[in-house]
């Protein structure tokens, strides 16, 4: 049970911090100087990391193993990073902007998971996006 709960809270936890630190990093600093510092750090620490957890660590080998996946990825987590920092200068409160983001990607990705991974569209799925866009509208109401 734990290995199944534990990735779940590492998330939450992250990301609640990741909230906390965008909105902080978002008043004074550029958002770009401020990601160069972070995946600079992320980096040291994926560095560290791969070579604790890997007796026989090959970096030059497993970077000849990857497809075009963790290129992509590396331009999304900009578009996140970027997105929500410019969000928050915008103007947008750290208890809204994540939970409308949230509600509009379970929509995205219930299509996705639908239409690329052929997962099934329940009506409780279905039920429950509708719910998010309820959600939103009340989340929105002044």
């Amino acid at each position: 049970m734990f290995s199944y709960v534990w990735p779940i809270a590492l998330v939450v936890l992250s990301n609640v911090l990741y909230q906390i630190c965008s909105k902080t990093m978002a008043q004074g600093a550029d958002p770009f100087a401020s990601l160069i510092v972070t995946y600079l750090v992320s980096a040291l620490i994926c560095v560290v990391l791969y070579y604790t957890m890997n007796r026989e660590a090959d970096l030059i080998r497993e970077f000849g193993k990857m497809g075009w996946a963790p290129f992509v990825f590396g331009v999304v987590l900009l578009g996140l990073e970027v997105g929500f920092l410019y969000a928050y200068k915008a103007g947008w409160q750290v208890s809204t902007a994540s939970l409308v983001q949230s509600a509009a990607l379970t929509i995205a990705l219930l299509l996705v998971g639908h239409y690329l991974y052929r997962e099934e569209l329940s009506w409780n799925k279905l039920i429950g996006a509708a719910a998010c866009l309820v959600g939103l509208v009340f989340i929105n109401l002044k």
